[in-house]
């Protein structure tokens, strides 16, 4: 058995050569001969039983071996993947014969196609064929939902047919379904090592099963895979092993932490200005119910951020001076912007004694004097604070930049929520219900100010 690769005399490897050198006979599909002739001696044989004979062609080759004959029945690719391989050793225990069967390895059109793709099978990887000839659909459709469950790289082998046009956006479909991306890498190579070959790289929602034929290979990326210059590569893992200059290993975790992350969201396709914070929000408090109860108002993150990052916004104001020790340093002087609370101010407990309000209130109030627009405010602990600012600004005193609204509690904090909910000209993120805190709303802060980092998936710069 001589697997003689996807189609190229120079993936032919060299045992496999040898073996065609020495062969009488050579048993297989005509149309592979042409790419194994030039290696034959004059005396050797082609014998050629036609597609979908492959028990034939098992046949014959035991036959001729009887008769004394060296043969080589040849396959594309690698003759154990998805070629005669098994099919040899079967009928050799079925016939109880002592003809000698080696196998011989060759270049797997999966192989191939990754090495015009780039790198894109650097870790854990399964292949997966869509014919349904010899296995049920129903089984195949179970393979396909382990594979994008399990998050495996993924070589789909005969994609399509004259007979089979559907099932390839089923696989499609199922790997949306189960936890990948629209924005995983897929490749595909088309007659890959031959004269007419076709690569392309694109994304698992962009991808178009009409572009593909039976004689291409697709290859799906996992949830770390990416596209860099028209390749597609699957990092192994050395990167994260090496802290890099300016890298902390707690950054390293927080990176895996939110690839873990992203893999159990329910809504793989939500856009990345709501991805982005809830990640956050996820990572800070282990509550998968965040995916339910954070609110992010459409394009809230990336108009909070453009104004940061064109200095428009130079403040950010808290409720608590937790939140404020929350907030990372690193950003807020990289973008100069600073975090204030007023809680401590001496001015806020005299206000506070002489209206008859919580310390809280005195200081937001004290805050939108001094900034009345162009202020963030982020709220983790007081709703009486959050309430404040809404009757600020329902009286046209107030006019944030943004507000982060993540109270906790038990008394006035649903309302409060619900109080900030009918300003539609503000952006914001408010987490419903009791739940919140300091940490939740410093989170959120953070993933406004890092936001850039979003779409590569790379948080902590400023750990």
């Amino acid at each position: 058995m001589a697997g003689i690769g996807p189609g190229n005399e120079a993936d032919i490897t060299g045992a496999v050569i040898n073996a065609l050198r020495e062969a009488d006979v050579v048993v297989g599909y005509k149309y592979y001969f042409q790419f194994v002739k030039p290696f034959l001696h004059k005396g050797a044989q082609c014998v050629d039983t036609g597609m979908k004979k492959e028990r034939e062609r098992a046949k014959q080759a035991f036959e001729l071996a009887q008769e004394g004959n060296t043969v080589v029945v040849i396959s594309s690719g690698d003759a154990g993947i998805y070629g005669m391989t098994p099919l040899i050793y079967e009928m050799k225990k079925e016939r109880n014969s002592d003809i000698e069967v080696v196998s011989i390895p060759g270049i797997s059109a999966f192989q191939k196609a990754a090495s015009l793709l780039g790198a894109p099978i650097g870790h854990d990887l399964c292949l997966i064929s869509l014919s349904d000839l010899m296995t049920p659909w129903e089984k195949i459709e179970k393979r396909i939902i382990a594979a994008a469950e399990a998050d495996f790289v993924t070589a789909i082998y005969n994609p399509k047919s004259v007979g089979r046009y559907w099932q390839l956006y089923r696989l499609q479909e199922l790997f949306l379904q189960h936890g990948r991306s629209g924005e995983t890498p897929v490749g595909y190579v088309r007659q890959a090592g031959r004269p007419e070959q076709e690569v392309k790289v694109t994304t698992l929602s962009a991808f178009d099963p009409e572009e593909v034929d039976m004689f291409t290979v697709i290859i799906i990326g996992n949830s770390q895979s990416y596209n860099w210059q028209n390749t597609m590569i699957t990092p192994r893992g050395y990167y994260r092993e090496v802290i890099t200059e300016g890298q902390k290993v707690g950054q390293n975790i927080m990176i895996e932490s939110f690839r873990t992350i992203e893999k159990e969201l329910r809504d793989q396709q939500m856009p990345i200005g709501r991805k982005w914070p809830l990640l956050h929000a996820i990572h800070t408090t282990a509550d998968f119910d965040m995916e339910n109860i954070l609110l992010v108002d459409d394009q809230a993150v990336e108009t909070m951020y453009e104004g940061v990052t064109s200095g428009r916004i130079k403040h950010i104001i808290t409720d608590v001076t937790m939140v404020v020790s929350g907030i990372r340093k690193g950003a807020l002087q990289r973008l100069g912007v600073e975090a204030k609370c007023y809680l401590d101010d001496a001015r806020v407990k005299q206000m506070a004694e002489e209206k008859g309000i919580t310390r809280t209130q005195a200081g937001i109030r004290l805050a939108v004097e001094h900034y009345p627009n162009d202020a963030i405010f982020a709220f983790g602990n007081a709703p009486t604070a959050l309430m404040e600012l809404c009757d600020l600004i329902r009286k046209g005193k107030a006019y944030p930049a943004g507000i982060i609204a993540a109270p906790v509690g038990f008394v006035h904090v649903r309302e409060s929520k619900h109080m900030v909910k009918p300003f539609k000209n503000i952006p914001k993120l408010i987490v419903e219900g009791r739940k919140g805190g300091s940490n939740l709303a410093a989170t959120l802060v953070n993933s406004i100010l890092c936001f850039n980092d979003a779409e590569a998936l790379w948080p902590g710069r400023d750990l």
